[in-house]
């Protein structure tokens, strides 16, 4: 099969920064709740990522398992507000279980909840990724869920499979592992059909590997192998290879450093290259006139400060995309901008430290981050 390829396939000890799917099947067991060991294990392995100068980020299920539990609802689907109310009480557990577990490894852990709303509004986007920069920045493993309390049908993702590419996506990851309860992607089910055969790497996600995703096998989790394809193309399009891997052995990330079964799904580009040619699509909704300074300081790969903008043009929101232009009119580049453009006729040509005097907030210091634009 064409999508089948002999490409040496991507190598997690050289992840720069990788984002971990963890199942609820793994995590919590029906009868006795939090797999203690499981966990203890996981966060050796992500202590010794760290311990290379990789950034990790866990986007984990679990939360409503394990408030069912606690609150001794039984097997079976859930009506939304049960499933919003056994959240509410398994993210504390939850959040506190990898404190505990990753605390002794000197690691600082961070919860943030997010809606599918938050990934596709465009001034959401932005804070979600500065808040998730800052916190890789400092050290801190974030912690990531659907916030499962408040969504509803309309704005959820309903799978962690989806939310882990989204998350890769917006924190530009180079690598995304799916921790699953089965070792990799099949040309059927493997569990239904024993003739079927697994891919170690798949360079394209053609129509004929969306043809052979199944339903979900596992009593837990929700998503089935369709939702790992849907995963695989959102990452592999933001530049981020992506894994599916048996995860129920212990140190699964070891394991698949040493070799272990899974499928890899190639990534188109890099993420920092795959993020330009989002931004460089985008129509502008206004237009910010730099002066020469600015050229020259964008040039060699500088954020644009306020104190480099000489007018501004349009009406735009914060996150949407605007016109960068020099000082004769030229066409520079595009970028996300972080104020409105009412906020940044108010800021424009002054330094960032005015910026709370004038505005009557303490703002972002960059008008538009070096890391939204694109020239």
């Amino acid at each position: 099969m064409a999508a089948l390829m002999t490409l040496v396939a991507p190598d997690i000890r050289a992840a720069r920064r990788l984002v971990v799917k963890i199942g609820s099947a793994l995590l919590v067991d029906r009868a006795t709740g939090l797999r203690s060991g499981w966990l203890h294990a996981l966060a050796q392995d992500v202590a010794l990522i760290k311990a290379r100068g990789a950034d990790v980020i866990l986007v984990s299920s679990g939360s409503i398992a394990l408030g069912r539990g606690v609150l001794g609802l039984a097997d079976g689907p859930l009506a939304l507000e049960q499933s919003q109310a056994a959240a509410a009480v398994g993210q504390i557990r939850l959040a506190r279980a990898y404190e505990e577990f990753l605390a002794p490894h000197g690691i600082t852990t961070g919860q943030i909840l997010v809606t599918l709303e938050d990934t596709e509004d465009r001034r959401r986007y932005l804070n979600s990724r500065a808040t998730m920069e800052t916190l890789l920045g400092l050290g801190v493993v974030p912690i990531v869920n659907e916030n499962d309390t408040v969504a509803t049908d309309e704005i959820r993702f309903g799978d962690n499979d989806r939310l882990a590419a989204q998350i890769a996506v917006t924190v530009g990851a180079d690598q995304l592992v799916l921790l699953s309860d089965v070792d990799g992607f099949y040309s059927a089910n493997p569990k239904q059909d024993p003739t079927a055969r697994r891919f170690d790497l798949v360079q394209a996600i053609t129509p004929e590997i969306e043809a052979m995703a199944g339903d979900p096998v596992s009593g837990l989790s929700k998503g089935g192998m369709k939702t790992k394809v849907m995963a695989a193309k959102t990452a592999v399009a933001g530049g981020c290879a992506m894994a599916i891997m048996e995860g129920s052995v212990l140190r699964p990330l070891s394991a698949l450093a040493d070799g272990a079964a899974c499928t890899w799904f190639v990534a188109q580009g890099d993420p920092q290259a795959a993020r330009k040619r989002w931004i460089a699509a985008m129509k502008p909704r206004g237009e910010v006139r730099v002066d020469a300074g600015a050229v020259v300081a964008l040039r060699v790969g500088k954020s644009l400060l306020p104190a480099g903008v000489a007018s501004v043009a349009g009406a735009f929101g914060r996150g949407d995309p605007v016109a960068i232009v020099g000082p004769a009119g030229d066409a520079l580049g595009k970028g996300l901008v972080r104020y409105t453009a009412e906020e940044a006729r108010a800021i424009a040509g002054h330094r960032s430290a005015e910026i709370e005097a004038i505005l009557g907030y303490a703002g972002r210091a960059a008008l538009i981050h070096r890391d939204d634009m694109v020239l």
